[in-house]
């Protein structure tokens, strides 16, 4: 039967809640279920009733009265049967003719059966004659056969008819029922797979273009058209099993997009009940109701992204089976899509911690494709916050998310943090901010030191002043400063409950490459009990190469900061470091000589007064001859290092002179750089890297062995000298297996051409070849033994 109830409008449909509902669509389910259940009852009532007429039809008894023609044919009919029986049979029918029962007794009568109850049988005796049945016996259906007939009359023959169950009586029921419907429908044509694929071409093609039209309707007059917003949504349960996949995919992608072009640039609250109250102008209603209706459906279109991914991690199917569970995995990748991009798109609008909440968790998933995602989100996210907002409330999250998990996360997870914008604050004041704010002159001082001119003017300027802040719409840097004060207080908690709890964990490297960048922003107060943690963690020998360079470049970064004010002596990181170095080479380790640079680049640049000459020209030697053994572009930053330290620090020269200088020899194998006696050596390297093949390695060696000039005709071109190492580093990379700079092509030789005339000096030669040329070729057949016989004779 057709529903004719009429379906609710958008605006009842947004005041109605959710539970209501639901109680509405179970109320539903539960009445047409009852109507079911009675109609079955019913029917089954009927066929009882049927049964029981059938069960209950009296039998045709003999007419009391006979015709007197056939009473004589009658009685020899009856003495037949007895003639023809034994005598022990006949004595047992005569004695069972006694005992008749009250059924013998009734057919057994010459009178009608209703005159003899009417006139001798009680109600009592009426009673007790009915045959006794249990409450809980199912009624039988008895199968009449041919009566058996003697002297004393006629006796019927039943048998029990096997009784088929109710649920079996059931289901053919049902099964007619169903026959019969489809022997009324017309049975469905058989389509051959090209006929069913270009039906489902048609198909999607139709989805497509109604899906167009909707978005364009939406993004030419958002105002007017909200309600195709929700059409647009309802198409996400697309229930024809062909397309489904193919159209709740499009239909996310293009709900994104219409929300990422029709969402305002501020955030829409709900309204008061005082506001709601208040008569309004046309427009200011209309505006109302748009972002009323923009939000509902930025809310619901959320949640369905979101009940998709949980289907689909909980390798959950919807009743329906519309969408195989294979299936499921592609809608749950571009509903995490979608999310992201609206993640970076959409910081500012509603929903926006919703939205976090749902992608942090997703950074830690199982599914590769799926964390790298969200990571990636995550970062652009870091990247483009400018007031802050949003990071703490990304940092908030993946904070509960580490402790939650008991530091079992990702690595990943933690390296988002080296994205953060906050290497712009500083801890200590600009001057601009430490300076108390101009204030404006009270009347009575006005009267006091201004003249009536100067007091004119003073109040038009102070006027200016006060429009220019009000249309100043940045944020103010005090505001700014907490925000990221709070968020990089978030970042250390979980920096440090790793470092005391979770020393072995694999997030050990993220969180030393984190306290490497952010090291000038930690408090004074811990840098003792830090440098204690992370020499301890490098004295204990547990850490790979990499996770030791990072403790160093902490350590260095602690102290080249605020740590200046500290007395402390990080001569043991030097020689850690030193010690490291010659487990770099060309391989795999090769990419990590971007930390070493930036390590050296603290350690002796930023510290140079701290450092001392038998140190440097140690580090200068070794640093030479690890050159030699990585790729050209690290040579190339190594060797930008070299340069920085002869000219940086004084007597580096010494290195350039074949001439020892002091006592003692020079010895590499020492891993103290204090006492290897690096003075009585020499850069002997440069010679070798001048002949590499590398251009730019050839040019910093020939550099280098003239002292490392600054002008003159040794001196290196611009765009070399006044790079650091680590850039100069990067953009000689080779990470495509291609040289960079690329190798000229080479212009290949002009093939010199000769004449037929001046190819030969020799005339008679000549004469010969030209003879030959002229001749008519003839092929003839080659017979090797005639030319060997001819030229032994």
């Amino acid at each position: 039967k057709k529903n004719t109830k009429r379906i609710p409008s958008f605006r009842k449909l947004l005041r109605t809640s959710k539970i209501k509902l639901d109680n509405k669509l179970k109320n539903r389910q539960y009445k047409q279920q009852s109507a079911v259940k009675k109609y079955r009852k019913e029917q089954k009532k009927l066929r009882e009733a049927v049964r029981d007429a059938i069960a209950s039809k009296p039998f045709p008894l003999e007419e009391t009265k006979k015709k007197k023609v056939d009473a004589k044919h009658e009685e020899e009919e009856d003495a037949l049967p007895l003639d023809m029986m034994d005598e022990d049979d006949l004595k047992l029918m005569e004695d069972l003719a006694q005992k008749a029962s009250f059924l013998t007794r009734d057919l057994s009568s010459n009178e009608p059966v209703h005159v003899k109850k009417r006139k001798h049988e009680s109600v009592i005796e009426k009673y007790e004659k009915v045959p006794r049945h249990m409450q809980t016996e199912p009624e039988k259906e008895l199968i009449h056969l041919l009566p058996i007939k003697d002297k004393s009359g006629i006796i019927p023959q039943t048998m029990e008819k096997p009784a088929l169950s109710t649920a079996q009586d059931e289901d053919e029921d049902t099964e007619e029922m169903e026959q019969a419907e489809d022997f009324n429908e017309e049975p469905l044509p058989v389509l051959t797979p090209e006929e069913m694929a270009a039906q489902r071409r048609q198909k999607l093609q139709e989805r497509k273009l109604h899906i167009a039209a909707l978005a364009s309707a939406i993004l030419s007059e958002p105002d007017n058209n909200i309600k195709k917003l929700k059409e647009l949504r309802a198409m996400l349960m697309e229930q024809d099993p062909n397309v489904a996949v193919i159209v709740r995919k499009l239909v996310m992608v293009s709900l994104m997009e219409v929300f990422k072009d029709i969402v305002p640039s501020y955030k829409i609250r709900p309204l008061t009940e005082a506001e709601k109250a208040t008569k309004v102008k046309k427009e200011t209603q209309k505006l109302r109701e748009f972002e009323e209706g923009l939000v509902s459906q930025y809310k619901f279109y959320l949640e369905n992204l979101e009940q998709t991914i949980k289907d689909w991690k909980q390798r959950k199917l919807k009743k329906s089976n519309v969408i195989s569970l294979k299936a499921y995995k592609g809608l749950a990748e571009i509903a995490v899509k979608c999310l992201c991009e609206l993640l970076v798109t959409l910081p500012h609008f509603n929903f926006h911690n919703n939205i976090i909440v749902l992608i942090v968790p997703l950074m830690n998933d199982a599914s590769k494709k799926i964390s790298e995602l969200c990571c990636e989100a995550v970062k652009k996210l870091f990247k483009q916050d400018k007031l802050g907002y949003a990071s703490l409330g990304v940092v908030k999250v993946i904070s509960g998310l580490v402790r939650g998990r008991n530091y079992d996360v990702r690595p990943e997870v933690l390296k988002v943090f080296l994205h953060l914008r906050i290497k712009e604050v500083e801890l200590q004041k600009d001057s601009e901010d430490i300076a108390p704010k101009k204030k404006f002159m009270t009347y009575k001082e006005k009267r006091k030191n201004l003249s009536r001119m100067q007091r004119k003017w003073k109040k038009a300027e102070e006027k200016l002043e006060r429009e220019l802040l009000e249309a100043e719409a940045s944020e103010s840097k005090e505001k700014k400063l907490k925000l990221h004060t709070e968020t990089l207080n978030i970042v250390f908690v979980t920096y440090f409950r790793i470092l005391k709890k979770a020393q072995k964990s694999p997030l050990l490297p993220a969180v030393l490459e984190g306290l490497a960048k952010f090291a000038h922003l930690i408090n004074v107060e811990f840098f003792d009990d830090l440098l204690i943690v992370l020499h301890s963690l490098i004295a204990s020998g547990g850490l790979s190469y990499r996770e030791s360079l990072h403790c160093v470049l902490s350590a260095f970064h602690i102290l080249s900061g605020q740590g200046d004010v500290l007395n402390i002596d990080p001569m043991k990181f030097y020689t850690h470091l030193y010690r490291t170095l010659f487990s770099l080479h060309a391989g795999r380790t090769n990419d990590d000589i971007g930390i070493v640079l930036q390590c050296l680049d603290v350690m002796f640049a930023k510290r140079r007064k701290q450092v001392s000459q038998q140190r440097s020209l140690a580090f200068l030697k070794r640093l030479s001859t690890l050159a030699l053994h990585v790729l050209p572009n690290s040579s190339v930053g190594i060797l930008a290092t070299n340069r920085v330290l002869m000219q940086t620090f004084p007597r580096m020269d010494l290195l350039l002179d074949n001439e020892s200088q002091g006592s003692g020899v020079y010895l590499p194998e020492l891993d103290e750089p204090e006492h290897c006696n690096a003075q009585n050596t020499a850069l002997w390297e440069l010679h070798l890297l001048q002949r590499h093949y590398h251009p730019i390695v050839q040019k910093f060696a020939a550099h280098l062995i003239v002292g490392a000039p600054t002008e003159g005709s040794g001196a290196l071109s611009l765009d070399l000298s006044q790079r650091p190492a680590t850039e100069l580093f990067e953009e000689y990379n080779i990470r495509g297996m291609t040289f960079n700079p690329p190798v000229a092509p080479v212009t290949p030789r002009r093939k010199d051409t000769f004449s037929q005339m001046d190819s030969f000096v020799d005339e008679e030669l000549n004469k010969q070849l030209q003879q030959h040329i002229g001749e008519t070729l003839v092929h003839k057949p080659l017979d090797f033994a005639k030319h060997l016989k001819e030229a032994s004779l």
